[in-house]
């Protein structure tokens, strides 16, 4: 029966000692009268020290993706949009719009969509992952880009496929299908479409 206290006596021991605490003034109660009038008491002040921490880093062996990228320039047909803004979204300028992935098979990665709420721009791209295996180990990196003069806005990006695995980068949102974006969409207006 003692067994079952002793964490709990532990925890208190420890929240106790974990804090240093120093009374800095004695502490008055209010002096009440007979008529209700009453005299301005005093709180005691407390000064506590609490536990200090350092933080610091330290150098631990762990497993970490290592991707191989070989950049080769290609001639490659980039589509360009150009669309009329209402004054009021500002100056628009040349912006890409790129979606990337690493995968450990052969896949094509393709912008399907682009939209604009008027406040923010979503790009809105499909992963078919259907090829060949690569190699263990192996990996490679497919892309698409669309270039738009555009204001600055906020862009999300959206892939509808499946997350490849180990991938790392954070920046596109993986989604089963454009239903999972739909209230998104529905308010806004395509400005490009693959067709």
């Amino acid at each position: 029966m003692t067994f079952r206290f002793l964490p709990i006596l532990l925890f208190f021991s420890l929240l106790f000692t974990a804090c240093d605490v120093d009374q800095t003034q004695e502490g008055d109660l209010p002096e009440i009268d007979v008529d209700v009038d009453t005299e301005a008491g005093q709180l005691p002040e407390y000064d506590v020290d609490w536990v200090d921490v350092d933080v610091n880093t330290t150098t631990r062996m762990v497993e970490v993706p290592k991707v191989t990228v070989q950049m080769v320039e290609e001639p490659v047909e980039v589509p360009v949009l150009d669309v009329s803004w209402p004054d009021e979204y500002g100056d628009a300028e040349e912006t890409t719009f790129m979606v990337e992935a690493d995968v450990d098979q052969e896949a094509e990665l393709e912008i399907e969509e682009i939209y604009t709420t008027g406040k923010r721009m979503i790009v809105l791209a499909r992963l078919d992952k259907d090829g060949e295996r690569l190699s263990d180990g192996e990996m490679m990196r497919v892309s698409d880009q669309v270039v738009v003069n555009a204001p600055d806005m906020d862009v999300r990006y959206y892939i509808i496929g499946d997350r490849p695995n180990g991938a790392t980068n954070t920046r596109y949102r993986y989604i089963a299908d454009r239903d999972d974006i739909a209230d998104m969409l529905q308010n806004g207006q395509s400005i490009y479409s693959r067709d």
